[in-house]
């Protein structure tokens, strides 16, 4: 059995794992899905300073206090900023990392260099997408209880993320046992942007058909792909 780490993306928080979540335990398998400082119903706690710097430290805090080892690393969306920091800063405790949707950027990229949609909500130091534009746009396809559902769950994301180069100074030098699964049915990252990374990494590839969310789309077919060995 493995310990699975999963770690979301922008406007969400560990909630949105949860069907994901539940299969893996069912399996039994060790899993936590935190959500990030100032996101989810951690919103409270949105401040300036917070950046995928900050939030890859959290996973790699996580990751010594609960002392888990061979740690299944998964990160979707901007999430997968988030693990590629983690995993520098705890590579012992890494055994796998499978990015889901992800962005993987290189040390100096920020996310706005891939990813430029603007935001519906803006402040000093976050933003993200109104509750209309999450059920008709992010969460378009799906089962219209399932997208109302996510869609009460949005919080705003913290600013840093977007707009700060990320530093991962010896990340990709590194050698890694990964997995990279690619989303066909949504138009960011995109794939070009995530064959880059399973190209450097030496990835294996997996495609589902379906959209930028699996975690609630197509919850099966992920549980299966992230602990595929």
């Amino acid at each position: 059995m493995a310990n699975i780490v999963l770690v979301h993306g922008a406007y969400q928080g560990g909630w949105i794992w949860q069907p994901v979540v539940q299969r893996l335990r069912a399996a039994g398998h060790t899993v936590y899905a935190p959500s990030l400082d100032g996101c989810g119903e951690r919103r409270s706690q949105l401040r300036p300073g917070i950046d995928t710097e900050s939030h890859g430290a959290e996973i790699a805090d996580l990751l010594f206090f609960e002392d888990l080892h061979d740690v299944v690393l998964a990160g979707t969306s901007s999430g997968g900023m988030a693990i590629a920091v983690a995993a520098e800063r705890a590579r012992p405790r890494i055994g796998r990392l499978v990015f889901v949707d992800a962005l993987a950027l290189l040390d100096g990229e920020k996310l706005r260099d891939i990813v430029d949609r603007p935001a519906a909500i803006n402040t000093d130091h976050a933003l993200g997408p109104s509750r209309e534009d999450a059920v008709g746009r992010m969460f378009s396809g799906m089962d219209r209880r399932l997208a109302e559902w996510a869609a009460d769950r949005i919080t705003l994301h913290p600013l840093k993320v977007f707009t700060q180069p990320v530093k991962l100074p010896t990340f990709w030098s590194q050698s890694w046992t990964a997995t990279v699964i690619y989303c066909r049915q949504a138009q960011n990252p995109g794939e070009a942007h995530q064959r880059r990374c399973a190209d450097k990494l030496k990835a294996r590839w997996h495609m589902l058909d379906t959209g930028h969310y699996p975690m609630l789309s197509a919850p099966d077919e992920l549980a299966d792909l992230i602990v595929a060995q």
